[in-house]
This record gives structure tokens, C-alpha cells and sequence, in this order.
């Protein structure tokens, strides 16, 4: 959006709060108060490499609209990986109050609230169109609150990239012997599918993938897609770039909240935050969507990257290890059983429609 347009489009939408604070009060005077004229200075750490293209422009993109929709009232200074805290502390810092809000992927604290995988995404799970409807017409993101409540968080939707890449790998996958053995940068519950069908799953910042590729202490790494890929050069490191995206069908990025902070601020600016967040949210898969096919012709066109299709006994085995993998966290978490519940019925609901809508408009592009 072009900057003019960005401006316009703050200044409806402040008018738009407005009268919507005004018509939910008795007077205008309780609304006015909302709209004090106190700066708030916030900080915003991510897991992201400073100004880094799409997911760490999000932030920066979060961080402009607020500014100019709240006329200066609510500044965010935002930081990439390691500015302030690590790439993989993001999570900590926000639900400690050090700063006020984070930007990452909630699939990289599943070692401190398992069901926080469905957030990012499930392997064999929703697109991107798919998660927006459950988290914001289907209850995701009720449940999302739910399992960051413990933690004094606020989640919002912050991106998503769309359908990922498998990944690269520097040798051909044949066949699931092909796996066994293979070091691979996956996160996730797509890193424990990965570990117990033979290969060992390595946990890393985007930031560290190229040189631990490169220098050959993994194997194998999946990032996000052919846009971002090429602007960390993955193809100067591994040659076979896998598709499709099984474990990240429509990976949802998170906008996260100190609630202390987010309750401090009056009412307009809660609003404008969160506006901004769903804004942020589409524009990501906008540029994504634009961008992607234009890279992966490049890669494979200039680059001469060997585009290949993960087996389809492979890709059988993953589903398989998945649906294990879910039904045992399942048994021991309450929390996560919910989220699954309501993930997993959700998906067979909006799927059936699509069989006759999505799938079939693919289908009828694709006669001859």
C-alpha cells in the first residue's frame, strides 16, 4: 500500500473507532477519555533478522500503521533477532513484561505449551485461508487466548506465508531410506515426525541455517518458500528443493501481547492494535502469494536448483507419524485435546466445501 493510501486508510479507520466508541457509550464522554493524548512507547522484539523481507517486515509494517493510525499516540520500536533477546526468547521477554510485544512463530514454543503448534500449523493441516477462518470465525483464536492466559500473553494473528517449501536437502529422497540419518533444521512437531521417521530434527533461527547447511552440520532445512529462500542464498548450500509443504500448509505468524501493557492503553488504541494485526495478517500473504512463483522461476531458471516431489511413501509415513504423534499428546494434555478437537473438526467442515469450491475451480483451470 502506498503511503498516501496508508494515510487515508488510517485516518477512516480513526474516524471509524471513533463513532464506535462514541455509540457504545451513554455519552461521549467516557469515549473521549479513551482518546487521551499520552505517547505510548512500546518495544517489539522478533524472531526475525532486522528488516528482513516478508515476516520481518511484518513487524515494521505493524509498527507504521499503528504510528499513523493512532497519530504518533502509540509507537512501537522494533528489534530483529538478538538486538535485545535472542531469536527463540521472544516468547519469555513479552510474558515478562521486558518489552511489550513480540513477533515470531507460536510453533517455537511447543516445548512450553505443546498445543501452541496448531497456532503456527498442523503438518497434513489447514492452508492459509483455512487457519484465518478457524482462528477468527471458528474459535482458534478463543483457544489461542485460552493457551497464553498462563503466560500474561495476548496473541494476534501476525502473517501468514502461505503453502512452505519441504525444504532443501543436499542429496535426493528416493524413498523413506533416504531420511534415515538426515540432520535437518525443522521445528515443531514436524521436526518430531521427522526424528521418529529415521532422521534428527535440529532446532535453529532462521539466521543460522545457511552457514550450518553450507558447512555441512545439517543436512537438510526447511525455511518458509521460494521468496525468502533465495534472499538467504539456501541455494549456494543445497541443491534438491523438495515441495510440497507438508508440514507447514498455511503457517500462521503471531503477534504477541503483554496483557498488563495491552490493558494499560485506552480503548482506541486496543483497537487500532489490533486492526493493525489483522491488516499485517493479509498483507503477508498478499506479498507471498505475489512474490513466490517469480522467485522459484529464478532459482530453478538461474540457478540451476533441481526441483523435486517428496515420494508419495514418504509423505504417507509423515501423515502417518503425524496422526500418532497428535493422538499421544492428546492422551496427556486436556488443552491440547480441545484444540484438536476443534482444529481437527473445523478442517473436515471447511475441506468438504472445498471439494466443490477451491478444488474444483483448480481442477476446471486445469482442462484441457
Amino acid at each position: 500500500m502506498a503511503g498516501s493510501q496508508l494515510r487515508k486508510f488510517g485516518k477512516s479507520l480513526i474516524v471509524i473507532v471513533a463513532m464506535a466508541l462514541f455509540a457504545c457509550t451513554d455519552s461521549g464522554t467516557e469515549a473521549a477519555g479513551a482518546t487521551d493524548n499520552k505517547v505510548y512507547k512500546w518495544r517489539m522484539v522478533t524472531t526475525w533478522p532486522k528488516n528482513y523481507p516478508g515476516v520481518g517486515l511484518a513487524a515494521e509494517n505493524l509498527s507504521r500503521y499503528v504510528d499513523e493510525m493512532s497519530n504518533g499516540r502509540l509507537q512501537i520500536q522494533v528489534y530483529g533477532n538478538g538486538e535485545l533477546v535472542p531469536a527463540l526468547e521472544v516468547f519469555d521477554a513479552v510474558s515478562r513484561g521486558s518489552v511489550q510485544l513480540g513477533h515470531g512463530a507460536s510453533y517455537y514454543w511447543v516445548g512450553k505449551v505443546p498445543s501452541a503448534q496448531f497456532f503456527t500449523a498442523l503438518p497434513f493441516g489447514m492452508n492459509a485461508q483455512e487457519m484465518n477462518a478457524w482462528l477468527h470465525y471458528g474459535g482458534g483464536l478463543e483457544l489461542w487466548q485460552k493457551a497464553y492466559a498462563p503466560y500474561n500473553l495476548l496473541p494476534l494473528t501476525g502473517g501468514n506465508t502461505g503453502v512452505q517449501m519441504a525444504g532443501w536437502f543436499n542429496k535426493e529422497i528416493n524413498s523413506l531410506e533416504d531420511i534415515k540419518g538426515v540432520r535437518m533444521r525443522i521445528p515443531g512437531l514436524a521436526g518430531k515426525v521427522f526424528t521418529r521417521a529415521g532422521g534428527e530434527s535440529v532446532l535453529m533461527p532462521g539466521s543460522e541455517i545457511f552457514t550450518n547447511l553450507q558447512t555441512g552440520v545439517i543436512d537438510a532445512a526447511e525455511w518458509i518458500g521460494p521468496y525468502n529462500d533465495f534472499t538467504f542464498g539456501l541455494h549456494q548450500a543445497a541443491k534438491y528443493y523438495y515441495y510440497p509443504g507438508w508440514h507447514e500448509p498455511g503457517a500462521v505468524l503471531e503477534t504477541i501481547v503483554n496483557k498488563e501493557a495491552f490493558e494499560s492503553l485506552p480503548t482506541d488504541l486496543q483497537i487500532i492494535l489490533k486492526v493493525a494485526a489483522r491488516a499485517v495478517n493479509q498483507d503477508m500473504l498478499d506479498e507471498y502469494t505475489a512474490r513466490n512463483n517469480q522467485a522459484l522461476e529464478t532459482l530453478v531458471n538461474d540457478h540451476d536448483v533441481q526441483l523435486r516431489k517428496l515420494p508419495d511413501d514418504v509423505l504417507k509415513k509423515f501423515r502417518e507419524i503425524t496422526d500418532e504423534l497428535v493422538d499421544e499428546i492428546a492422551a496427556e494434555d486436556p488443552l491440547f485435546r480441545e484444540i484438536r478437537d476443534s482444529f481437527t473438526e473445523f478442517q473436515k467442515n471447511v475441506s468438504n466445501y472445498h471439494e466443490i469450491s477451491e478444488k474444483a475451480v483448480y481442477e476446471m483451470r486445469d482442462l484441457d
